[in-house]
């Protein structure tokens, strides 16, 4: 079986013989964020003994939900930027920051419709007996786990505050 970190090395390789310069230098901007979160960082202050030890581990490899965490955290950057670029009239790095979303969109899971989310929220707000919003805090942990990868946590939040009249 292959990790989704294979599937995104097969496909830049793909990218490169298909010459789609788009979808190769966001997969490998993709890959280096894996690198660079597989890197072990010592402590601050560290002394000689700790950083040997530390050079003894293994490398960290991360496992498919910590790179899918890593997709939607480069999503919801470039969406930052194309917010921020909508606003400064740049409709050409608007156009480049969306299609690296498309990109990156092509590695999550199938994402929850509006009314799954609305619907498990009224389950969960009626598990918990949450009334107002200030159970937001009972409902949103067991939400946000049962969608992880699959829904925005801005999203699930807007339809608890709406339902719990916040």
């Amino acid at each position: 079986m292959s990790t989704l970190r294979d599937r995104i090395q097969a496909d830049l390789a793909d990218a490169m013989r298909s010459r789609d310069e788009t979808r190769k230098s966001t997969l490998r901007m993709l890959l280096s964020a894996i690198k660079n979160a597989e890197i072990r960082t010592p402590p601050a202050g560290a002394n000689d003994e700790e950083l040997a030890r530390m050079a003894e581990l293994p490398p960290l490899v991360l496992d498919d939900a910590a790179v899918l965490a890593l997709i939607q955290k480069q999503i919801k950057q470039r969406k930052e930027s194309i917010e921020q670029f909508r606003k400064a009239g740049r409709q050409d790095l608007v156009d480049k920051e969306s299609a690296e979303v498309a990109v990156l969109e092509t590695y999550l899971p199938q994402q929850a419709s509006r009314d799954d989310i609305e619907a498990a929220a009224r389950r969960v707000i009626a598990e918990t007996g949450a009334t107002t919003a200030r159970d937001l805090g009972k409902v949103m942990p067991v939400l946000t786990k049962e969608f992880a990868g699959r829904a925005d946590g801005r999203t699930i939040n807007d339809i608890v505050r709406s339902l719990l009249g916040g």
